[in-house]
């Protein structure tokens, strides 16, 4: 798949249709399962493309509860890092489920500014099995982002990588609405 510039950027955040795996960025971030040994949909095309050393390393971080981010390096992948997050699985909402998504942007943007990273590309975290609605999932992640980048200017850039059709408009309707 290809990556499409955004017809919507608003300062700092670009939506992409594109894989992740491909962005040289600062650090990616995974939409992993608590365990972080790897899985299906974005967690496992990250650990294919990162190789066995990205697994080994996480082996060592003794998973990740969900709402809560860990960070390995990137190993083959063009980012140099990598941010694992556990979105939560979607269970109609009553569960504390937008919460815990915030959290998950909250918590990869702690380690970012941690560690000075400036570049960040983000994946729809809880979309796929997960099974989280899009636009309820998108405008948390729009919110929480735009909230982020006014409180630490020194992030340069933030991209929404989108691998489908559905998540892609998704994304450029919420950010060309921050405007």
């Amino acid at each position: 798949m290809g990556a499409y510039r955004a017809e919507a950027m608003t300062g700092k955040i670009e939506v992409l249709k594109t894989d992740i795996t491909t962005l040289t960025v600062d650090a990616i971030v995974n939409a992993a399962n608590s365990s972080l040994l790897g899985g299906g949909g974005v967690d496992g095309a990250i650990h294919r493309a990162a190789g066995p050393e990205l697994v080994a390393e996480c082996r060592t971080l003794d998973g990740c509860p969900a709402g809560q981010a860990k960070i390995t390096r990137g190993y083959r992948l063009p980012a140099r890092f990598v941010i694992h997050t556990v979105g939560p699985v979607w269970h109609g909402g009553a569960y504390d489920e937008p919460a815990l998504l915030a959290s998950c942007y909250r918590s990869c943007f702690a380690l970012a500014w941690e560690r000075g990273l400036k570049t960040l590309a983000f994946p729809a975290i809880s979309c796929g099995v997960y099974g989280y609605p899009i636009p309820q999932a998108v405008e948390i992640a729009v919110r929480e982002t735009r909230a982020a980048l006014d409180a630490h200017a020194e992030i340069e850039q933030v991209i929404f990588a989108c691998f489908g059709d559905a998540v892609y408009r998704a994304y450029l309707r919420a950010v060309g609405d921050m405007g």
